[in-house]
Formats: C-alpha cells, structure tokens, sequence
C-alpha cells in the first residue's frame, strides 16, 4: 500500500506540474458548461435539476476521457520511463493501479470543480439533492470506466493516437450496445441471451438509472466490474510488454 500510495501521489502531481491538467479542466468546464445552458436549455426548461448537465457526461466523456488516458502508458513506452518504473520494488499490478486512481482522481476534481452548477440550481428552486448526489456518483464511476478502458489501449501501444483511437471505438460501442445501432448487427445470428447480455453493456443506460436518482447495487456492480476487467487486461499487457 505505501509503494501505491507514492506512485499514486507522484501521478497526481505530475498532471498538476503541466499545462495538461490545466487545459483540461478548462475544456471540461467549457464544454459543460455549453452542453448545459446551450444544448441542454438549462433556463429555458424551467426545472429545478441537473438533467441537462449529466445527460451529456457519457458523450463528453467519450472524447475526452480518451484524450486523458492514451498518454498514461503509451508515452513512458515512447520514452523509455517505464523500464525505470519497473524496476522499482514495486509490483506491476501497483503500478497499474497507482496509475489509475491518479488519473481518475485527476477526473474527480474536474468533476467537482463543477459544484457551481449545484448552487445555482438550489439558488433558483427546490432540487432533490438526493438525486443530484447519485448523478455525481454515477458520472465519477462512469469516468472510471472510460478511464480504465484508455489505460488499457494505452498500454498496448507506444502511439498515444493509435491508443486514442481504440479508446474512443470501444467506448462508443460500450455507450451504444443498448442501441439498435448495435443490436441489429447482431440480431439473428447470434442466441437471445448473448444480444440480452450485449444490450446490458450500455453505459448510458446503466449511467441513466444512476442519474435518476436510483442508486441499484447491479448498475454500480457493472461499473466497477468494467473498471476491474480492463484494469487486469491492463497489468497483463504491461506484463507482456515487459517481456518483449
């Protein structure tokens, strides 16, 4: 734990020594800030909540989530740094995880940083806060999972672009796998319980109930599962990677 927790704070820090964190916060709180007031009609609905906000968040997420992962691997491979990393006494899956939790706390404070939409929605009327709560929570796991699905591709390439890329199809395809879009793909060749099983992969419909309000075990058991598959998909690339 204390080799993590030093990985972990040496990652943090590092974002905050560079414009990185900096223009990404900036853009984050742009873009939703515009999604909400523009594209959402924050003003113009008339209703005390933040629907407008979190409705956007698994698409704002697609892109830039991506764009914060792909250089977590991709450049200490570029660089030649992850040699040095691991050959720290530390094991990889510390590394791994370090790495992670660096990066999504990174996107927690992004996604904190956006609590003056709260205040204000409590300024202009009465909101659940109780439901405003389960939709932080659920959006702060649904960059979890974005992330750990960047860090994967990440670790699977030295080319940030290729690994931005990837990230962005698989996440596209884990936001749309309840859609038709998806689903008439593979409709009639494949069992009823596989296409049941696909259809259950959306992270907008797991991140919908959550932004209702409705804090289900199963919709916060599917977000953490993602997490942990692709975070082990992750050590074992790196391990593979090691030794090549």
């Amino acid at each position: 734990m204390k080799q993590t927790l030093s990985i972990f704070r040496r990652e943090l820090s590092a974002y905050f020594l560079t414009p990185i964190a900096y223009v990404f916060i900036i853009i984050f709180l742009v873009l939703a800030g515009i999604f909400t007031f523009y594209l959402g009609g924050f003003f113009e609905r008339g209703q005390a909540d933040l629907e407008p906000f979190f409705g956007f968040h698994p698409w704002l997420y697609l892109f830039l989530v991506p764009a914060l992962s792909m250089r977590l691997w991709a450049e200490e491979r570029k660089t030649g740094t992850i040699e040095l990393l691991l050959t720290l006494p530390v094991t990889t899956t510390q590394v791994v995880i370090a790495k992670f939790l660096a990066a999504w706390a990174f996107l927690v404070v992004a996604l904190a940083l956006t609590f003056p939409l709260w205040i204000t929605v409590n300024l202009l009327g009465d909101p659940d806060n109780g439901v405003i709560a389960a939709a932080y929570l659920g959006s702060a796991l649904m960059a979890g999972s974005f992330l750990a699905v960047g860090a994967c591709f990440s670790a699977l390439t030295r080319n940030q672009v290729i690994a931005f890329i990837l990230s962005l199809v698989v996440c596209l395809l884990l936001n749309l796998s309840g859609f038709p879009l998806v689903l008439d793909f593979f409709a009639g060749w494949v069992p009823g319980i596989i296409l049941a099983t696909i259809a259950s992969m959306s992270f907008l419909t797991h991140f919908e109930a959550l932004g209702r309000g409705v804090i289900d075990l199963r919709d916060i058991i599917f977000f953490i599962s993602v997490l942990a598959f692709f975070l082990y998909a992750n050590v074992l690339l790196v391990e593979l990677k090691k030794s090549q």
